[in-house]
């Protein structure tokens, strides 16, 4: 029997997860645009000492709220168990700080329709000299680690901004805290669910001269969560054997950039994820 064609994304069945830490600045604007976008946002608290909920208690969306700081990966973990409970097809994440943007999620969805089963990536390949260096170059090292432990080469493994398909954001028991959280999901996509991971490009944001609004400082410490995502991403490639076959296969797989315009596009078929292990 022929598997069933995939399920059509549009904005009725993606919900947007917006983790969120004391974004009283830039949250009202951020769920704006999401809502403008999605029929489903889904803010989830994570322990604000701010007036991050109360920017937003007019408006039409859920919030979640942890009564203490459990940090990123909790916060997308309750966002997934709710759009789960909702029957969502897939979910669109998204910062709350605005370093991203909601009329992106069209695109993203797009890219999911065009590459069905594959995580998309919201990858800030464009105007990247606004990205700070040390930025860049962390960035960098942490596609290439992350790429090792899926099996195939991505493009901005660090971007909050992603959509997960049913299959991946469902996954259960998907371990890693914090930012190691968002590592983890992509290793899992490849590694549990064989699912593939696009780019698309989108504008490089970060607070500073010359960004489109003031941002709060980025909550992720390059040091500090690099070692920590390097660490356990360096468990996982152990754990599937031969270290330097698997880093050969790496290398051989490019990263795929849905680009319709040419202007950054490495290839047009998806790498395809590894079988469950």
């Amino acid at each position: 029997m022929a598997d069933p064609a995939p399920v059509r994304l549009h904005r009725g069945n993606v919900a947007v997860v917006i983790p969120a830490l004391n974004e009283a600045l830039r949250i009202r604007d951020v769920v704006q645009d999401a809502r403008a976008q999605c029929d489903h946002v889904i803010v989830v608290d994570d322990g604000s000492d701010d007036d991050t909920v109360a920017c937003i208690a007019d408006l039409d969306v859920t919030v979640l709220r942890h009564p203490r700081r459990m940090g990123k990966g909790a916060a997308l973990r309750s966002g997934f168990a709710e759009a789960a409970r909702i029957g969502a097809q897939a979910v669109a994440t998204m910062d709350g700080d605005g370093q991203h943007s909601g009329a992106d999620i069209p695109r993203l969805v797009d890219a999911a329709n065009r590459h069905p089963g594959c995580v998309v990536i919201g990858a800030r390949l464009r105007k990247r000299a606004a990205q700070p260096f040390y930025r860049r170059i962390g960035n960098d090292f942490g596609d290439w680690g992350i790429g090792w432990g899926c099996g195939f080469r991505v493009v901005d493994s660090q971007s909050g901004q992603r959509l997960y398909p049913h299959a991946v954001y469902t996954l259960d028991d998907v371990p890693g805290e914090g930012f190691v959280f968002e590592a983890q999901m992509l290793i899992s996509a490849a590694r549990r669910a064989g699912a593939g991971v696009v780019a698309v490009p989108i504008e490089t944001r970060y607070a500073g001269a010359g960004a489109p609004a003031q941002m709060r400082k980025s909550h992720f410490r390059l040091f500090h969560d690099l070692r920590r995502i390097t660490t356990h991403v360096v468990a996982q490639v152990l754990r599937h054997g031969d270290v330097a076959a698997e880093y050969r296969r790496c290398r051989a797989c490019p990263p795929v950039i849905d680009d319709p315009d040419g202007e950054f596009a490495a290839g047009a078929r998806p790498a395809t994820g590894l079988e469950r292990t």
